[in-house]
């Protein structure tokens, strides 16, 4: 191996750190909220300085690699790629400090109803990150296709808990608070297994070259004119 492949290794060793620590963040956010354990959400928060950490030392390092070695074709996708990839890791970051940020404000109310969707939309979202990492690592287009299309999972799972809530709310105007905090927290979860999804995009992308985000978006339009 080249001092270039080592460099190239250690990049994606980083980059599999920083989702791995992602994922734990997402599991202990909702863990947080479902135990009512405080001081687990403020673990969550803490950590994201660490996640933050990567993103910025991620970066530098790629475009340090893209300045001095000059790489073509397939490295130079990867280091795009790595880049792409910790910004939307460091997005799912964000969104589980959201999520324990609420599970400490729910935490000090009466608990609103028994969690059963949003622990299965966190199951979910995790294994999706793993699944995402994992293709990522072995350039594995199908297995990031696979992930892709449990996206949908998480999407009924949230328009599920959103009818709920609403159903409550309407039955019990005092629960609105706490209604929207929950509908709040179906929403990050939904936006991880999304920001998931446009990593093995990504993924797609460096084996081969081609970007598929929008397609199919694109192809189902009708014609103008």
């Amino acid at each position: 191996m080249t001092v270039f492949d080592d460099e190239l290794s250690e990049l994606k060793d980083r980059i599999l750190k920083m989702g791995l620590l992602v994922g734990s963040n997402v599991k202990d956010a909702v863990q947080a909220l479902v135990e009512r354990d405080d001081e687990l959400a403020h673990k969550v928060i803490k950590l994201d300085h660490t996640v933050n950490t990567y993103d910025v030392e991620i970066d530098e390092e790629s475009i340090k690699l893209i300045a001095l070695r000059q790489p073509k074709a397939t490295d130079l996708r990867f280091l795009t790629t790595a880049m792409k990839i910790t910004t939307d890791l460091e997005r799912m970051g964000d969104f589980a400090v959201n999520i324990a940020e609420k599970a400490i404000e729910l935490n000090k109310e009466p608990l609103l109803k028994p969690y059963i969707d949003i622990p299965r939309m966190s199951q979910i979202a995790q294994e999706m990150i793993k699944g995402a990492l994992e293709a990522f690592v072995k350039r594995d287009k199908n297995l990031a296709m696979n992930v892709i299309e449990r996206d949908d999972e998480v999407d009924n799972l949230k328009h599920q808990v959103q009818r709920e809530l609403l159903f409550l709310m309407m039955e019990n105007p005092t629960t609105a608070s706490r209604a929207m905090k929950v509908s709040f927290i179906a929403q990050y979860l939904e936006r991880i297994a999304d920001h998931t999804t446009n990593i093995c995009e990504m993924v797609i992308y460096l084996v081969d070259g081609r970007l598929i985000r929008h397609m199919a978006k694109h192809e189902e339009e009708p014609a103008q004119g």
